[in-house]
């Protein structure tokens, strides 16, 4: 299987890759230095027309949208600048977008194509304890984003599944967190394999749960 990953230098995107290696998987790995052997800024159209050239002709079994930023983490409402905003939205949406849209010819290659978006239970409507503003509204986007290209994608047999990682004890996370990198990249590797065009749509958590919208 060739699993596309953004997102690879650090965390959770760093260990899927590694388990998903170790698994016998072919992984190509992204990141916007050369940390991880292909610079992608998901956010500029050229560098996405240019990997997508570069793999032109190779099935992509397996998407998964993982690059995103969360650099509104503790601010209060006067903190916040329209530069935050459109940093959070053309990293955790824009991206997105962009990322699936130049990998759908590889996609479509494929015998069994599915496409992941890593978004967060802060996208949860059902679940409003305030701040994080930008992250939440980003990632309520993205699942929107995943909902809708679910319905537009399976005429053509592309499944797309939206996940929770948990709180992970990353950058992002901090070390206080739940659960460690490697059994949320487990738990995540456990939930893509049973992703199916019978369960496209699904927003669930790492550990195999369906989380509320």
């Amino acid at each position: 299987m060739h699993v596309v990953i953004t997102g690879t230098s650090r965390g959770i995107g760093r260990e899927l890759a590694r388990q998903m290696r170790e698994g016998g998987h072919e992984v190509t790995g992204t990141s916007r230095d050369h940390s991880s052997g292909t610079q992608l800024d998901v956010t500029d159209p050229g560098q996405q027309a240019r990997f997508a050239a570069r793999i032109k002709g190779e099935p992509v079994d397996l998407l998964i949208c993982n690059a995103g930023v969360y650099i509104d983490k503790a601010m209060g409402i006067a903190d916040y600048s329209a530069e935050v905003w459109a940093k959070s939205l053309a990293v955790n949406v824009t991206g997105v977008f962009l990322t699936v849209q130049a990998m759908l010819p590889n996609l479509r290659l494929s015998h069994d194509p599915k496409i992941v978006i890593i978004s967060s239970q802060m996208a949860s409507h059902e679940r409003a304890p305030g701040g994080s503003y930008a992250y939440r509204a980003s990632k309520a986007a993205a699942l929107n984003i995943g909902r809708n290209m679910a319905t537009d994608l399976a005429p053509e047999g592309i499944s797309v599944g939206i996940y929770h990682p948990g709180w992970v004890q990353t950058d992002m996370g901090g070390q206080e967190a739940e659960i460690t990198v490697q059994d949320c990249a487990a738990g995540l590797i456990r939930e893509f394999d049973a992703l199916s065009p019978e369960t496209t749509g699904c927003f669930r958590t790492w550990d195999g749960h369906d989380h509320a919208y």
